[in-house]
């Protein structure tokens, strides 16, 4: 494993961070107090590739590895880790779902919209009472001549307002667990298909977030993705990409809190000299830079072995694991240096710490990432 970037990935770096300061930097704060989902930033992402980064350009994609998209998504998370996760659910969740297990029909109606950005998707496998548990979900899908008729409700879905098309779970074959679920893409608009209200969040405040719910929703078979009784492992499959998206998340979060705790440690001058000259101050700095670089290379070797097509589910869930808990210590600790300033929201400091917490949570919690991690140890 090469640990340089190349020299087309270097300009793809040099490209998100100058966009992400240039474009996304100014008004996040305020974005994050009233909750603006960001569709002009989202639009352009769209125009420089970021939204379909790794789906072949046959699809109107960018035909990228995912070493460059674990790349854009730390640059874009940096500075706003709520435009990242709109990013990362279009990428990891929605195209390469649809990429790897869409027939050409629906590849070519739906994936070439979602990957140049002109539309985008959502993924909707949580229900109220299924969370870790996704075989426990209840949202049903009845043949019915050449539909589908779709009954249920989803929640904590990312761009589930904003979003065009969904990725939906449902029971086709109830009382067999797991190996009942399938998979469609449902479009927004059908008779039946409605959308709840925002959910009101912590962090990540300007990306929506929602339960939708349908009412005997028509859906065209030929929108079943794979067949029927393949969405488990589809879902599975799918989130072991995922998680390596939001480890990027996470990452870019720590690295914003690095950077924030560098700045203000050399500009905050108490007792004389600049709190950086504290030791105190400066330890709390390397040991943010010690778990970031390694939580960075652990991001990049999961990265690589998934271009590499060898099995990356265990260590995407180390990455993933490994970086939301990084983030989390990295914000702490910078509202710490910044003291009474890092607990205000003009400062913007405060909001990274609230826009860690939920990199530990979304696709997959660290405790269920810990039960793959030992399961692939004890197999």
């Amino acid at each position: 494993m090469n640990f340089n970037l190349t020299d087309e990935q270097k300009i793809i770096q040099n490209t998100a961070r100058e966009f992400a300061l240039s474009e996304i930097l100014p008004g996040v704060v305020d974005r994050d107090e009233k909750k603006i989902w960001p569709k002009e930033i989202i639009n352009k992402m769209g125009e420089l590739g970021f939204m379909g980064m790794m789906v072949d350009n046959e699809w109107n994609g960018s035909g990228l590895d995912t070493m460059s998209y674990t790349i854009v998504m730390e640059e874009i998370a940096r500075v706003d880790a709520s435009s990242a996760v709109v990013m990362s659910v279009n990428n990891s969740l929605v195209c390469y779902l649809l990429e790897k297990y869409g027939s050409d029909f629906l590849k070519d109606k739906y994936l070439k919209r979602l990957a140049n950005g002109s539309k985008i998707g959502a993924f909707s496998l949580s229900e109220p009472q299924s969370g870790s548990d996704a075989s426990n979900m209840r949202t049903n899908a009845v043949r019915d001549g050449d539909d589908y008729i779709i009954t249920g409700t989803k929640n904590w879905v990312t761009n589930g307002i904003n979003s065009d098309y969904v990725m939906l779970f449902a029971i086709t074959t109830p009382d067999i667990g797991h190996k009942g679920i399938s998979c469609f893409i449902v479009e927004k608009g059908l008779e039946g298909f409605d959308v709840g209200k925002p959910e009101d969040k912590l962090g990540i405040r300007s990306s929506d977030t929602s339960e939708l719910y349908f009412d005997n929703v028509r859906v065209p078979k030929e929108n079943l993705i794979g067949n029927e009784g393949d969405g488990f492992k589809i879902a599975l499959s799918t989130l072991d990409g995922g998680r390596i998206g939001i480890a990027s998340q996470a990452l870019g979060i720590a690295q914003a809190s690095l950077d924030a705790s560098i700045a203000y440690s050399k500009e905050r001058v108490q007792f004389g000299k600049p709190i950086s000259s504290n030791q105190a101050i400066q330890f709390k700095l390397a040991d943010m830079a010690i778990e970031i670089e390694a939580s960075r290379l652990l991001i990049r070797k999961s990265a690589w072995m998934k271009d590499e097509h060898m099995n990356f589910s265990s260590i995407a869930s180390m990455a993933k694991v490994n970086a939301s808990e990084v983030a989390m210590r990295a914000a702490s600790e910078c509202v710490q240096i910044h003291g009474g300033y890092g607990y205000i929201s003009e400062t913007g400091v405060e909001r990274l710490m609230r826009d860690a917490k939920i990199t530990q949570i979304y696709e997959g919690t660290s405790e269920i990432q810990r039960v793959v991690i030992a399961r692939s140890l004890l197999k």
